[in-house]
């Protein structure tokens, strides 16, 4: 009872725990594997959830979600993916950020594909009203598993950004991604995945994530992402964001 009387605040969990350190403008890395090749069902999916509550001298609340479905083809592969995050301290929001996208790949041989993906962003907290990315291009599976996988990918695309100052540019850009995925062991799994959106506003990205399963459907996750802007917005200066999350995972 002392020890609980010396906690100034009440902290509820639900789904999960979630520790964040800056909002990422653009954390667009996908780093599910779609090889439809080594796909053991035709539907895989997974939903991640964290949820922090406080309250008493500071009145606070952080929550994040991301989800990822894929549907498989005997060449082909299609996924829709999400994620959403907000903060706010003493009743006022520090941090909103909500994206979407889709993929599309098409496996030419064992180890050559192409793919096609689109993605949406707002995060008016960074500068983003919104942003809007397609690309598409060619890639290779130079490890497909079951223990390793690793993949690369490169391409063309085009973004749209519009600024919460109301300003908006339209630009072309060269897309590159790198993907691995080590089963360390049959509970655990290690994923690393950087993007790069090169343009006259480079943008990369990267994802290092640990998976613990706890039973067939239920998981942890331990995700950092970061971003780097070369031109960031004017009303969000900063070049680098990170954000770092605990969550409570369920694999359908």
């Amino acid at each position: 009872m002392k020890l609980l009387k010396t906690v100034p605040a009440l902290v509820l969990l639900a789904g999960g725990v979630l520790a964040s350190m800056n909002a990422a403008a653009d954390d667009t890395v996908f780093t599910v594997m779609d090889d439809p090749s080594t796909a053991k069902k035709p539907f895989e999916g997974n939903l991640n959830g964290g949820y922090l509550a406080q309250s008493g001298n500071t009145t606070s609340s952080s929550l994040t979600a991301d989800s990822t479905l894929t549907w498989y083809g005997s060449a082909t592969a299609w996924s829709l993916w999400g994620t959403a995050s907000n903060t706010s301290a003493n009743d006022e929001r520090s941090s909103e950020k909500y994206s979407v996208g889709g993929r599309s790949r098409y496996n030419l041989t064992d180890y050559d594909y192409l793919f096609g993906q689109a993605s949406w962003l707002t995060d008016r907290y960074n500068g983003y009203r919104q942003r809007d990315v397609v690309t598409a291009g060619y890639g290779r599976q130079f490890l497909n598993g079951p223990v390793h996988s690793f993949r690369f990918e490169f391409g063309p695309g085009v973004r749209y950004d519009e600024f919460t100052d109301g300003d908006s540019e339209t630009q072309g850009l060269g897309y590159a991604s790198g993907t691995y995925a080590w089963q360390m062991t049959d509970t655990t799994k290690f994923t690393q995945g950087v993007s790069v959106f090169g343009s006259e506003d480079t943008t990369i990205n990267s994802e290092t994530a640990l998976n613990v399963a706890i039973n067939s459907h239920f998981g942890l996750k331990v995700a950092y992402n970061l971003t780097w802007n070369s031109q960031p917005p004017s009303t969000a200066p900063e070049h680098t964001d990170r954000r770092t999350t605990v969550t409570l995972g369920y694999k359908m």
